[in-house]
């Protein structure tokens, strides 16, 4: 994937023409993996690249406090001395502001894009829990169907609390088990079943079924969108 520094805008030759075919040439190929759907990681990249731009601009003279934590302690000193330089050079300061708000632009757009497939692939997902399912709800199993494929994709997974600008958030860690082809035999009790007698470190699991009838790329779209969904079923169940 083609891909921009953190801190692309403000590297090397500042000029407007420059920046805009990098920033296009970058969204290109973005688009081109949203036509097939694939969503991830080119959708959490951009969005990373947008609040960058937006805190930039908001925040000059906040960025050790704004800008993502990904950012190094010598990015962000490049920053504030190009911020430094801005102030004594009023042309440098418009062509700067003209790159991040012609950027932003674009990229909000192409997030917006991508926001539009990760919803449409939501709304066709389906989730209910396998038996009966513990009070602990926190580690367990999913099992991931999709469309024309006749196989069930197994993930072990565990949710974890934790705290950010005073707000709780939860996340998902998913290791992949194995697949297990569709058919009578392989029903979802059996597998579960089969889980539970071979692999002793969990004894009484939540297991939960995810489905849909479309089918999407698995790692790149259906998996990714499937945990954060997973996530917010199981969550809004145990409040």
């Amino acid at each position: 994937m083609k891909t921009l520094s953190q801190t692309w805008f403000a590297d090397g030759y500042i000029d407007f023409e420059l920046k805009k075919y990098t920033l296009l040439a970058y969204l290109q190929e973005i688009g081109k993996h949203f036509t097939q759907n694939k969503l991830y990681p080119q959708l959490a990249d951009v969005i990373f690249h947008y609040n960058n731009l937006v805190a930039f601009r908001e925040n000059k003279k906040y960025l050790q406090e704004q800008f993502p934590k990904k950012l190094t302690g010598i990015e962000i000193q490049k920053l504030q001395v190009l911020y430094e330089s801005m102030i004594e050079d009023d042309e440098l300061m418009q062509e700067l502001e003209d790159i991040i708000n012609y950027s932003a632009d674009k990229m909000k757009r192409t997030i917006t894009s991508g926001t539009e497939i990760y919803e449409f692939v939501e709304n066709k997902l389906s989730i209910e829990p396998v038996g009966l399912i513990p009070l602990d709800h926190n580690e367990g199993y999913f099992f991931l169907c999709e469309g024309k494929a006749h196989n069930t994709w197994v993930y072990q997974y565990r949710i974890s609390l934790f705290e950010k600008h005073d707000e709780k958030y939860r996340t998902m860690k998913t290791d992949f088990v194995d697949v297990w082809q569709r058919n009578f035999v392989n029903s979802y009790q059996n597998i579960k079943a089969e889980l539970i007698r071979n692999r002793s470190n969990l004894p009484n699991p939540a297991v939960y079924a995810v489905e849909t009838d479309f089918s999407f790329p698995i790692e790149e779209t259906l998996l990714p969108v499937a945990k954060r969904s997973l996530v917010r079923y199981i969550s809004t169940r145990t409040v």
